[in-house]
């Protein structure tokens, strides 16, 4: 998966993770859930551009 794609699902999953905590809390399981993907995908965007050259990547929003 390309750091581009990577920064879509992040953008995707943190969206999901506002709209269900809106709809009940941060701690309801299905928002810890959505916000562990996210944090995986954060770690796995880290590692992919971490020894790369990030003037051509987009910041994360």
């Amino acid at each position: 998966m390309s750091a581009e794609q990577i920064l879509d699902h992040i953008e995707q999953c943190r969206q999901k993770m506002m709209f269900l905590a809106s709809r009940s809390s941060m701690v309801d399981n299905e928002v810890v859930e959505v916000s562990s993907k996210l944090d995986s995908l954060i770690i796995q965007y880290i590692h992919l551009t971490k020894n790369g050259d990030l003037t051509d990547r987009p910041a994360l929003k």
